[in-house]
């Protein structure tokens, strides 16, 4: 006979209780699982999220270190086509060093303030995947690490309001050292750059190597130009 018949039965009151039971103990299961699910959801968008902005950041960084880079090669050629006079707001003077004025006469392989003139055929018998910090015939702007001749020791170079090394610093030349330019505020380091002569034929013209940092001083960028000397 049927339950429905039998109303006051304990048998029928117990079947339906535990069926009850047995769906809220599912309506538990479905809950825990759809809280499981939306956490899940929730830390994977935190993650991208946090991942999105930390990419941002870096390309913003690389930004940065690369328009530093461009400021120093713009100063670099400054530099080259320094009158006599110089700048009244540089830290050092270049007097009689200007290269080109007085044909490249003080450019040394240790690149003296600056100016670098290594030996052609040592330069290409160096292989950069075997060059370390003691390679001394190294191309001038390589890293460090590999021979370069930056000088990362900014303590040795001139710097705003303290030119005390000016005639006997070697490595990269800080923005502004020579021309006045005024300093990037908030970068790591100032960028900076070397001057290299070469001729082609008659012709004098100047490879000019440039770095620049971003907010953190990891983030480097390296730009490269070569400048052909006006008639003056």
């Amino acid at each position: 006979m049927s339950c429905l018949l039998r109303p006051v039965s304990t048998a029928c009151h117990g079947h339906h209780a535990r069926q009850r039971s047995r769906d809220r103990g599912m309506a538990l299961v479905v809950v825990l699982l759809f809280t499981i699910a939306l956490t899940g959801i929730a830390l994977v968008s935190a993650r991208l999220a946090l991942g999105g902005e930390g990419l941002a950041r870096n390309q913003l960084d690389h930004q940065v270190a690369r328009q530093a880079a461009e400021a120093a090669l713009r100063d670099a050629e400054r530099d080259l086509l320094l009158s006599a006079n110089g700048s009244a707001t540089a830290t050092c003077p270049r007097d009689a060093d200007r290269p080109v004025q007085n044909q490249v006469p003080r450019f040394t392989a240790n690149c003296l303030r600056g100016q670098c003139s290594l030996n052609e055929s040592e330069v290409r018998a160096v292989n950069y995947s075997d060059a370390t910090s003691t390679t001394t015939t190294g191309e001038a702007w390589w890293p460090t690490r590999k021979g370069g001749r930056w000088n990362d020791t900014a303590s040795t170079k001139p710097s705003a309001g303290n030119g005390g090394s000016c005639a006997t610093f070697t490595g990269a030349v800080p923005l502004g050292t020579f021309t006045g330019t005024r300093a990037i505020p908030a970068v790591a380091q100032q960028p900076e750059y070397l001057l290299e002569p070469l001729r082609r034929g008659s012709q004098l013209l100047f490879r000019i190597t440039a770095r620049g940092f971003g907010y953190r001083a990891g983030t480097e960028v390296v730009l490269q130009s070569y400048f052909v000397v006006p008639e003056l």
